[in-house]
């Protein structure tokens, strides 16, 4: 069923290949056992054949050849050795998740999660959170999201590792029950050389190559050992070189294989479908997450309130200023020495607000998305072979986040406004304060689905936040030469400078004017919300494109 020729893995930087010339099939309908030392290849192979990782020569799959992982899905399953589900769900809705992103018939998820859930053993489990579950149980419901998609072959990546004993036979019997009952193809790496006798094939890879397939007693004929515990004495013993120049011709099991046999495949369900599901599981374990919700809420609530103690002690003359042009030429001469007294002390202190406001708001904008993607990423690419659509996947987590953004960035506005009595349209200063929050976490989006691991991410996020106020050039003045440069790339500039011009017709923004050593032309909120959602859209296609990329960990 599952077969490669000449396959050949290389890492960046390095002239050896950690996979070489790798030519094997494996026996259908049966138990397949792939066992060799740390870092010899094994799961290199495995996700080779997949098209997991880049690799030459070819894999097929009852002889089609394997142009991409998507072809596996509903195929293939890959069980990896620590369970890819959130902790926050219940064993349940894990499964009934799974199978929402795979099966079209909504009817059907009910009684097969049921299903599954017997299988696996899991019954009396099912209303347990999957953080709560021994690891044990934890590789059960690992396999058990496999069989959402009912594969006729499975990979299972060393699915029995640092489990007690009975645990182990337990999970090599329910292996063994999926290929006598379920007539199902499982390739398995396993350490434990004590338990070939489960077994049917046994591939030993040595050094980056295959350098022995056989059954059990056939292995220690070959290696000339009593027990497959003196195995990789007899490998060390004697080198690669040996080994490969001594290895028996290796069967073709899938030489009559023909792909009609096989059932074919069903139909996903619509792209609607699939963003809805990851939707709706993404709030509900938004909620659940005491710890991140708390955050959520403390920053969220909090940074407005910090805003608006900067603000008390000039919040008169804030509302003095608040007004509009509107005197007449008698009334405005009187005025113009009060004026001019205040509006020194009032600029600095509402350009500080309003700078205050948006550079918190980009944090929260990177608190919202910069983990949000990396930090599951393993469980998203096996949601991939699942049938996950790379664009659904990521237009739920654009959804999600910005929803979040904007609300914070309608509340910061509402409450500084509400407090301070800033002058100006509400809803053109919200629509500009929501869009540096949504762009902020849209660009912060993009880093996590960029990089591998949620910690780069987020520090680069937290660089990024780091830069808006001095390269701004709203406080600290910029090299003219840099000025134009830096701020097309800065979020705080363009926020600060439409909430500033929504002030226009109003004695603050002449008071800012007055007091402004060089005044320069700044852009109206209608040209700053088009930076934004420039900012904004370039997130998302970054966004897409780390999605679509491949990232096993």
């Amino acid at each position: 069923m599952l077969s490669c020729k000449n396959l050949t893995v290389r890492v960046d930087g390095s002239a050896e290949p950690i996979l070489s010339d790798a030519t094997l099939s494996f026996k259908p309908h049966a138990m397949n056992a792939v066992i060799g030392p740390s870092g010899c290849g094994k799961t290199t192979l495995l996700k080779a054949m997949m098209r997991l990782v880049e690799r030459e020569g070819k894999s097929y799959f009852c002889g089609e050849e394997i142009l991409s992982s998507e072809s596996l899905s509903g195929r293939v399953g890959y069980a990896p050795q620590f369970t890819c589900a959130h902790p926050k769900l219940t064993v349940l809705e894990a499964i009934e998740g799974a199978l929402k992103i795979g099966e079209r018939d909504l009817s059907k998820i009910s009684t097969r999660a049921k299903k599954i859930l017997k299988i696996i053993g899991l019954e009396a489990h099912s209303e347990k959170f999957i953080e709560s579950l021994s690891g044990g149980q934890l590789r059960r419901i690992g396999l058990g999201l496999e069989l959402a998609a009912d594969p006729p072959a499975m990979f299972c990546d060393e699915v029995t590792s640092g489990l007690d004993p009975l645990s182990e036979n337990a999970i090599l019997d329910m292996l063994k029950k999926f290929c006598g009952d379920g007539g199902k193809t499982v390739i398995c790496i396993i350490h434990n050389l004590a338990k070939l006798e489960y077994f049917d094939l046994v591939t030993v890879v040595y050094e980056g190559h295959v350098v022995f397939q056989g059954s059990p007693k056939e292995l220690n004929r070959h290696f000339e050992i009593d027990s497959p515990l003196n195995l990789y004495d007899a490998l060390n013993a004697k080198g690669v070189k040996y080994w490969l120049e001594k290895r028996p011709p290796l069967e073709d099991f899938c030489a009559n294989c023909d792909p009609k046999s096989l059932p074919s495949r069903p139909p996903r369900p619509s792209a609607a479908s699939q963003i809805l599901t990851l939707l709706m599981r993404r709030f509900k374990l938004f909620f659940r997450d005491s710890g991140y919700l708390l955050l959520t809420m403390a920053i969220t609530f909090g940074f407005p309130i910090v805003v608006v103690i900067f603000a008390f002690g000039g919040l008169p003359q804030i509302r003095g200023l608040a007004l509009e042009r509107s005197l007449g030429g008698v009334e405005e001469l009187r005025e113009t020495l009060r004026f001019s007294i205040e509006a020194a002390q009032t600029s600095t202190l509402v350009t500080g607000l309003i700078l205050f406001q948006v550079v918190l708001l980009t944090l929260m904008g990177s608190n919202n998305s910069a983990r949000e993607i990396a930090a599951e990423r393993n469980l998203y690419e096996k949601e991939r072979l699942l049938g996950l659509r790379p664009w659904a996947y990521a237009f739920s987590k654009i959804i999600f986040t910005s929803i979040i953004a904007l609300f914070q960035g309608v509340w910061m506005c509402w409450f500084v406004k509400f407090i301070c009595d800033f002058p100006g349209s509400f809803f053109v200063q919200a629509a500009v304060l929501s869009g540096v929050c949504i762009s902020m976490t849209l660009v912060c989006l993009a880093f996590s689905a960029l990089f591998s691991s949620p910690d780069k991410a987020n520090i680069v996020s937290i660089y990024l936040v780091g830069f808006q106020l001095p390269l701004s050039g709203i406080v600290l003045a910029l090299p003219e030469c840099l000025k134009w440069i830096c701020r097309p790339l800065i979020n705080s500039y363009w926020g600060w400078a439409g909430f500033m011009t929504s002030m226009k017709d109003t004695r603050l923004y002449d008071a800012f004017v007055q007091t402004s050593p060089s005044y320069e032309w700044i852009a109206k909120p209608s040209i700053a919300l088009f930076a934004l959602a420039v900012q904004g859209i370039i997130g998302i296609a970054f966004v897409l494109k780390g999605c679509y990329q491949k990232k096993w960990n």
